[in-house]
């Protein structure tokens, strides 16, 4: 088993909002955010409603002020709020209007590809490599501190 390097502890306050009810693809998820240095800044949530508590809620459970993420991926097929009107009421307020959006799914349905697109996010199919992955998250989330996303390293 290859080891994975450790968060950077010097991640600027912006977070990452992981919006997933699958846990094998949680963990695929988590471990390419992993590899990219990235996962002391992730929050998890399971279904578009802890969702909507997490990016709405002024303080969490113990009374911390909570930072809104900078980046959100979602899923789109998920429990009790499905991720595209969840995508729908974070771009209707304003104080999520300008959130980046990966949304990263099994849908091959190119409506869903669509309306994701039309709604200001952008679209990743959850076999896509790590590559395509970490290429559009630089692309949607240009404040990222480039340090995030290290080169591959070569094999020898």
């Amino acid at each position: 088993m290859t080891e994975l390097p450790q968060p950077r502890r010097d991640a600027p306050g912006a977070t990452v909002l992981l919006v997933e009810d699958d846990a094998d693809h949680l963990e695929l998820t988590l471990q390419a955010l992993r590899e990219s240095g990235i996962t002391d800044n992730v929050a998890v949530v399971r279904d578009g409603v802890e969702a909507l508590d997490y990016l709405f809620a002024r303080a969490d459970r113990a009374g911390h002020e909570r930072v809104r993420p900078a980046l959100v991926l979602l899923d789109l097929r998920l429990p009790r709020l499905d991720g595209m009107e969840l995508l729908r009421r974070l771009r209707s307020d304003a104080r999520t209007r300008r959130t980046a959006i990966v949304v990263l799914t099994s849908s091959t349905d190119e409506r869903d590809r669509a309306r994701a697109q039309e709604l200001g996010a952008a679209f990743v199919s959850k076999g896509a490599d790590f590559e395509r992955l970490r290429e559009t998250i630089r692309r949607v989330w240009p404040g990222a501190d480039p340090g995030y996303f290290p080169a591959p390293e070569e094999k020898s």
